[in-house]
């Protein structure tokens, strides 16, 4: 890259020039110290000068043709708008193409919705399920005071009292996390406290619907010989719900 010389008096200004021509020979004088623009190569070739051999002189530079290079090496990678694991009713009703969704495409202002949603849905879901924790309390009291004295009708009252309630609670309960709109991303990576509350869940729901369908044969004292089973699903929900509640709070 070569340097224009410069001299002094190059110019001379006097009281008698004008101040265009003023500004006009100011600007050819500046134009002198501005160095000429490197050359550019072709297929991305990148020019790098260390040092120059005049004494007293180092610089450095490089030059490349592509603003492309650019670009990508400073670009934002955009966020996926779901996750890549969603639950099959997630993904039924909040897809990209969800049940839900009807013909609105999914942006980020939407998911941010989906994600308002998500947490109000959650907290129900705790909440419900702090209810359903208590009447099953109730029916690990009532249960085998009535197991030990089948004929006493102001049990079984209490106990079908019991067993609507939290039937009623842990279905909402379930809903509220089946049914809600999927995170952006899956945090439950490994053995964590999520994934533990997860296995749990499938435990105690599987004895929930145990516990239900071995009731419906005993109904009006029919099969007595289910009782122990029925006993023992009853208690694995218990402790496999109350197991799932203490994971992911405490």
């Amino acid at each position: 890259m070569a340097l224009r010389s410069l001299s002094r008096n190059a110019t001379t200004l006097t009281t008698s020039t004008s101040v265009t021509n003023a500004v006009a020979q100011l600007n050819y004088v500046l134009g002198k110290l501005v160095p000429t623009a490197p050359p550019a190569f072709p297929n991305n070739t990148t020019l790098s000068v260390n040092s120059l051999t005049s004494p007293g002189r180092i610089c450095s530079f490089s030059q490349t043709d592509s603003l492309l290079n650019t670009l990508q090496s400073d670009s934002i990678v955009q966020q996926e708008l779901f996750p890549k694991k969603m639950l099959f009713t997630q993904r039924i009703l909040w897809g990209e193409n969800g049940l839900l969704r009807g013909n609105q495409a999914v942006t980020p202002e939407i998911r941010q919705q989906d994600l308002q949603l998500r947490r109000k849905m959650l907290v129900a879901h705790q909440v419900l399920g702090f209810a359903t924790l208590g009447g099953l309390i109730g029916q690990a009291i009532v249960g085998p005071q009535l197991y030990n004295d089948p004929g006493n009708r102001s049990l079984k009252r209490t106990h079908s009292a019991l067993a609507l309630g939290v039937n009623t609670t842990y279905s909402l309960t379930a809903m509220m996390s089946l049914f809600s709109p999927p995170p952006l991303i899956n945090r439950d990576k490994g053995l964590s406290s999520i994934r533990l509350h997860k296995w749990l869940a499938v435990v105690h729901m599987a004895g929930m619907v145990a516990t239900n369908i071995l009731a419906s044969q005993m109904e009006n004292g029919r099969n007595p010989q289910l009782r122990p089973y029925h006993r023992a699903a009853a208690y694995t929900t218990f402790a496999s719900f109350a197991a799932a509640i203490v994971v992911i709070k405490f």
